[in-house]
């Protein structure tokens, strides 16, 4: 073989050697990127709220009518802050995912105490799978009580503590929905250790790209005395099917070291080579020069290579509940939660949260609000 002919070989060789290095560094560029989530200014139709109803909750998804659906909790206001007791799954429509929404009908009504999610159906995530339709909520029953009344907050522990996961199923985001007899998610019963022994609630769930599903979900144990129980954390199950049996995880995820209940709410999403969530994070600090405690929330990210090791994400910190609405006024409400991430065409668009305010007599009044986002 000639020394030239050797040459010519070695170059491409060496060029076929640099090519699949390139591409390997921009697969691993692109599985690094650290994505900052933005909010921007809100429009005025863009918040979602009644005089009679509190609306709480609020998750979007489009249909093959073009039109954007949200379901959201909602209970009435002359029952004071009565979610856990009288919380219904409604079903509204908007030619657009930032509003004007207009109510239609409700989605998962009451269907008696003898079922597991009864009286209550609360907190939905709703997702398209496939050619169908899914709600994710939380479901209880229990006597009923309401020790709520406007001004004056108080929760009902029988139902409280009666929370369990549950998924309803349709072809079609107008319905009619599928609900099951039994819980999707149930506590692990009969293990007091287990990090579910009282309650599971406020399930968020995403399709893995290998196939499967994957679900994140509130979880309360019984490590800490009645009625309250505790800590208050997060578990992870997956699945085959949208529709169950999970198999769950044996360790929970967003702890924080030395605190109880340091997050709820989130939102889980598989995005560029990584899981992302956006997250309630909840801290308790003492006010200056004082030994009062209190509770300071703010919506943070994380991200998670497979699902079950979730770490704060670089760009951590969202927001400390502050919008900023087109009219110019910049308020902040005293809570900004459920955060529900929405994405169309695979770029996320929009961030779906609750916000509350309090009047001159401490009635807390509750509404959705859609939030544009840019996430890059």
């Amino acid at each position: 073989m000639s020394r030239k002919l050797e040459l010519t070989r070695f170059c491409k060789s060496l060029i076929v050697c640099l090519s699949i290095l390139g591409l390997l560094s921009c697969s691993s560029q692109k599985e690094e990127r650290h994505y900052r989530l933005k909010m921007d200014q809100v429009s005025l139709t863009s918040k979602f709220e009644s005089d009679t109803w509190s609306h709480c909750g609020g998750s979007l998804v489009k249909g093959d009518d073009g039109l954007y659906h949200m379901f959201y909790s909602r209970w009435e206001t002359d029952k004071g802050w009565a979610w856990v007791t009288d919380s219904e799954v409604a079903h509204a429509v908007s030619k657009s995912p930032f509003g004007s929404f207009e109510f239609k009908d409700v989605a998962l009504p009451p269907r008696g105490a003898e079922f597991w999610d009864g009286l209550c159906t609360h907190n939905p995530t709703v997702r398209k799978f496939g050619d169908k339709y899914y709600i994710y909520y939380m479901g209880n029953t229990g006597d009923g009580m309401v020790p709520s009344a406007p001004g004056k907050e108080s929760l009902n522990w029988v139902h409280r503590n009666n929370q369990r996961i549950g998924v309803a199923v349709a072809d079609n985001p107008n319905g009619p929905w599928t609900r099951f007899d039994k819980p999707l998610i149930d506590i692990t019963d009969g293990d007091d250790q287990a990090i579910d022994a009282l309650m599971t609630s406020n399930p968020s769930i995403t399709s893995r790209p290998g196939g499967g599903y994957l679900m994140v979900y509130k979880v309360v144990g019984k490590k800490f005395p009645a009625p309250n129980g505790g800590p208050v954390l997060h578990g992870i199950a997956a699945s085959d099917s949208p529709t169950g049996p999970f198999l769950k995880h044996d360790k929970p995820t967003f702890e924080v070291k030395g605190e109880r209940f340091p997050a709820e709410d989130p939102y889980i999403w598989y995005q560029d080579g990584k899981y992302r969530a956006v997250v309630k994070r909840i801290e308790h600090k003492k006010d200056e020069g004082t030994e009062i405690t209190k509770r300071v929330f703010s919506l943070v990210q994380y991200d998670s290579q497979d699902g079950y090791d979730w770490k704060p994400s670089k760009n951590h910190f969202v927001s400390d509940r502050t919008l900023e609405w087109e009219d110019g006024r910049v308020v902040g409400y005293e809570h900004l939660e459920r955060p529900q991430v929405f994405i169309e065409n695979g770029v996320p668009v929009a961030l779906v949260c609750a916000a509350d305010t309090r009047d001159e007599n401490n009635v807390r009044r509750s509404f959705n609000v859609q939030i544009p986002i840019t996430f890059e």
